[in-house]
């Protein structure tokens, strides 16, 4: 129960930390929601309506004291404020539709990614030193070396422009209604092959290499010596003693990779137009709309911060080694 008080603890700080530095980034910014909508308006922004703009989103500029307990208050009573630039929806309503999107790109990405990375770096560990591992271990590091941006704009201009594999922009055809329909889904599924190929090379790279040096030390145990001394195939020990054992430090890699998935979608998105939670936040930050850049980092957060602790209870139960200090 201490040790599990403790990681509690942890995650609060974490929490407080992030709550503070979400509030401060947007405003370390130059300009304002206020400012970005009068630019917009040009001549019709006249003494009378920049008052008026200036009054309804005057807290603002109030004080930084005050404009935090506001913050704090919202965030307590899961009021994330109004939008400025999506005026006059609220945060949580300019979130729900991207939060959607988002998460079906990254799940499906993770799956994927998770499946592969497995497979390689199984294969990897279990033919190390030979042919295989040679080709494979050098390219990951230089796969994980490679930033997102460099992926997801070479697999639009190769993949999507020159070889036109799938659409290159949007989550399905504008001209088609969403509804449960056979022609919608294919829709979907066509639209996203790019984003998840752009984001799923890093992950593959990285999950394989955390699953090679997790699987060569499971190899070296005693009870993969047993299960080949039994005269079970290389498939049986492979995947039944070897994988299966190895599988505990992948979910803590999957975790602690949340937050790099999520700052690689958003770079996808954008070059995709892809309208998740990552193209929700560049147009916000070109707005300077608050509110929605503060909602979205938090929600951000959370589920990073969520998933680790998940992750750390999951641990506990099925790992006999880590019960015994929980308790």
């Amino acid at each position: 129960m201490q040790a599990l008080l403790q990681r509690a603890g942890t995650y609060f700080i974490a929490l407080a930390i992030a709550i503070v530095v979400n509030f401060a980034l947007p405003r370390l910014m130059p300009g304002g929601p206020v400012d970005s909508m009068i630019a917009q308006l040009g001549q019709r922004a006249t003494p009378g309506v920049i008052a008026a703009l200036k009054a309804k989103f005057g807290q603002i500029d109030q004080p930084v004291w005050v404009q935090f307990a506001d913050y704090l208050k919202g965030l307590l009573t899961l009021d994330l404020g109004v939008s400025t630039s999506y005026y006059p929806m609220t945060v949580v309503e300019v979130l729900t539709r991207p939060l959607v999107w988002t998460a079906f790109l990254i799940t499906t990405t993770i799956i994927l990614s998770f499946i592969v990375g497995i497979f390689l770096g199984a294969l990897s560990a279990w033919r190390r030193g030979g042919k295989t591992d040679s080709i494979l271990s050098p390219l990951a590091f230089v796969v994980t070396a490679v930033p997102p941006v460099v992926f997801a704009l070479t697999t639009l201009f190769v993949l999507g422009v020159f070889y036109r594999l799938a659409p290159v922009s949007y989550a399905y055809d504008p001209n088609l209604d969403p509804g449960f329909n056979l022609t919608f889904v294919r829709s979907v599924a066509a639209h996203i092959v790019l984003p998840v190929l752009s984001l799923a090379p890093y992950l593959i790279a990285s999950f394989q290499s955390t699953m090679r040096s997790s699987m060569i030390s499971v190899l070296n145990e005693d009870y993969v010596t047993l299960g080949r001394a039994k005269g079970l195939s290389n498939t049986m020990v492979m995947y039944s003693y070897g994988v299966r054992n190895a599988m505990l430090p992948m979910l803590t890699h999957l975790a602690l990779m949340l937050g790099s998935i999520f700052g690689g979608s958003i770079v996808v998105e954008v070059v995709f137009n892809y309208p998740g939670l990552g193209l929700t936040l560049f147009t916000a930050t070109l707005a300077r709309d608050y509110p929605v850049i503060q909602g979205q980092l938090m929600l951000m957060t959370v589920i990073t911060l969520g998933a680790n602790m998940l992750v750390d209870i999951v641990y506990g139960l099925v790992d006999p080694r880590l019960k015994g200090t929980s308790n």
